[in-house]
């Protein structure tokens, strides 16, 4: 066991959508790492792993939407989760989404979502940091969210390599 384990196991994060799309591509992700990390001006990170396909997309991205979900919601999380568009997969023909001024994408059915300019990039290891400018917001539902616990039963589309 990792000494870290012992820590990073207790932990039970909420888990959230990430979407990007850049160059007629649109991807997205199931992430268990993300929190504001400014006060003022408000702003908020996202940390995609090197390994995912909205990664990649993210990096040619100027906006990308943020979304919680509830427990409610499993569906679309293991949608998000368990996908990978690296297999083809068209995870947005499968919920109910629509496009923002600069191009993002965001769930519609999502429990509170927003959609951020990407501000700067962190290098964070085998994960990369997005941090994001909020500039518009939305959310259709109530409830408890999603947390890591909830989704330890989805198999991930692109396990840590």
């Amino acid at each position: 066991m990792v000494v870290a384990d012992e820590f990073t196991d207790r932990l039970d994060p909420e888990m959230c959508v990430v979407t990007a799309a850049a160059h007629g591509e649109r991807a997205g992700c199931l992430v268990g790492f993300a929190s504001q990390c400014s006060i003022r001006p408000v702003r908020f990170v996202v940390w995609l792993s090197r390994v995912n396909r909205t990664y990649r997309v993210a990096l040619a991205a100027d906006r990308l939407a943020v979304h919680l979900l509830t427990r409610d919601q499993f569906a679309l999380a293991a949608l998000f989760g368990g996908e990978t568009g690296d297999r083809g997969v068209d995870k947005f023909a499968r919920a109910r989404c629509s496009e923002r001024p600069g191009g993002a994408v965001v769930l519609e059915d999502a429990a509170a979502w927003f959609v951020g300019t990407v501000a700067s990039r962190a290098d964070g290891g085998d994960h990369v940091g997005f941090v994001l400018d909020p500039v518009e917001w939305g959310g259709q539902g109530e409830g408890p969210l999603l947390r890591l616990a909830d989704a330890r039963r989805i198999d991930p589309g692109h396990p840590v390599e």
